[in-house]
């Protein structure tokens, strides 16, 4: 599937990965911003002059880890994303 359904899956609480990544069992999600902020107690106080929790994409490495993470013009550009299970 293109780049763009896989962001639209991302957001919908869904884990995708290229099939053309050389890493098995390296895949993507998504962390709210509101998430994050129910899980920190900080992002709340628009008010009070705390700045506020933006959502991002995680990766899950081979090794088991898990990092911020930015696409590439190449999987921007790909068509083989799919969803993982």
């Amino acid at each position: 599937m293109p780049f763009g359904d896989a962001i639209e899956l991302l957001k919908k609480g869904k884990k995708v990965c290229r099939a053309g990544w050389n890493g098995k069992g390296m895949w993507l999600f998504h962390v709210s911003g509101q998430e994050m902020a129910r899980r920190t107690g900080y992002g709340f106080g628009q008010y009070l002059y705390e700045p506020n929790w933006n959502g991002f994409i995680v990766m899950k490495t081979v090794d088991n880890n898990l990092v911020p993470w930015t696409a590439s013009q190449t999987d921007v550009l790909s068509n083989d994303w799919q969803i993982v299970d």
